[in-house]
């Protein structure tokens, strides 16, 4: 009966990889651009009153109009744009993929980048193109406009900062992006908090383009909060599709509160940035590093052969093991060939944490 139940599973899904969480039991944590600071013990024990408050016996507000209202005001969403919420970011993009899920239609980003957008492509059934990026993980706009002319892709997911190069593309490119596509365009603004640049008030003046944003990044990655901001009749479509009670009721009162705070987070974010500047400084020194200018909360470098006068055979993988065995897990690209091979990424922690990363890395590539 397992096999004749195993057969209605579609091939497409037995060939993908699950999306895996590397475990960072007893590590320091700097693999998954995790805010790495708490709330103020304060404003915890004021947000655990709230927390023991709600009704857990009832549903949460299906609309979510009160914090829909507060991200309004926080975010700066135009007023005359509409806002649907999701179970993160993720949920955000598998609502829009299936909106326009049918046969032979396509979506499109540019590649390395964030992985999901292909995955869930594949979840819904349709096809995916990833257009390359040039060798400084710049847009190839003369790749992109013959793309989107064979292609015709309902949704271009733009991600601002990339994730894993994590630069911002050049505005005016992305404008033209947006003026020649024949469907909807996504920015997806995941790591604003950092790159302190958004097409957000654009949403005036293009009726295809969609903002997309998430608390995660801000501090509140265990809330699974994302928001989709863009004209309201796209919305109103997308939001058929949003499962009923998808943002659960303490969510809603822990990002709300939060959101009424968020001064404590726009400081946190300052703090990251600041250390952000003091970690590519100490990185770009390391010759055995080739390191990449950063607009997120997280670098990517690569692992550099025989660099200098060492004539070391180096490998990513190994000083990977080499950082992970002195307590400290970051990211492996796992990229023999392409833009990133050889490469890692790592994500901005406190002070001791960078502090406890360069001293594993500096070992590793010494070694």
């Amino acid at each position: 009966m397992l096999e004749k139940s195993l057969s209605w599973i579609r091939p497409v899904i037995k060939e993908i990889q699950a999306y895996h969480v590397a475990d960072a039991s007893g590590l320091i944590k700097l693999d998954a651009m995790e805010n790495p600071y708490q709330l103020a013990d304060e404003l915890k024990a004021k947000l655990q009153r709230r927390l023991s408050a709600a009704e857990l016996n009832r549903y949460p507000d299906p609309s979510v109009s009160s914090l829909r209202n507060k991200l309004r005001d926080v975010m700066h969403v135009p007023q005359d744009k509409s806002i649907v919420l999701g179970n993160g970011s993720d949920e955000l993009i598998q609502m829009l993929a299936m909106a326009v899920a049918d046969k032979g239609v396509t979506l499109m980003s540019f590649d390395p980048g964030f992985v999901m957008y292909r995955m869930i492509a594949d979840f819904v059934g349709i096809n995916y193109v990833g257009v390359p990026l040039g060798e400084d993980f710049s847009l190839d706009m003369g790749a992109i406009r013959k793309s989107i002319q064979e292609n015709q892709p309902a949704i271009i997911f733009i991600a601002y900062p990339n994730n894993p190069s994590a630069n911002c593309y050049d505005e005016k490119e992305i404008e033209e992006i947006i003026s020649i596509a024949p469907g909807m365009v996504v920015l997806d603004e995941a790591y604003h908090p950092f790159a302190q640049t958004s097409f957000m008030s654009r949403l005036t003046a293009y009726d295809n383009l969609l903002v997309m944003r998430t608390v995660s990044k801000m501090g509140l990655a265990g809330l699974r909060l994302g928001l989709l901001c863009g004209h309201p009749e796209i919305i109103n479509e997308i939001d058929k599709i949003r499962l009923p009670y998808n943002i659960n009721v303490l969510t809603q009162i822990a990002a709300e509160f939060v959101l009424d705070n968020v001064k404590e987070l726009d400081q946190q974010a300052k703090l990251i940035r600041d250390e952000r500047e003091r970690l590519l400084k100490t990185m770009n020194a390391i010759p055995e590093l080739e390191v990449f200018p950063s607009k997120a909360n997280f670098i990517l470098f690569r692992v550099l052969d025989n660099a200098g006068n060492n004539t070391k055979n180096r490998n990513a993988n190994d000083v990977f093991e080499s950082i992970k065995r002195s307590g400290v897990l970051i990211k492996n690209m796992k990229a023999d060939t392409g833009l990133l091979r050889n490469c890692l990424r790592v994500t901005v922690g406190t002070p001791g944490e960078n502090q406890a990363f360069v001293d594993a890395l500096l070992k590793a590539v010494n070694n």
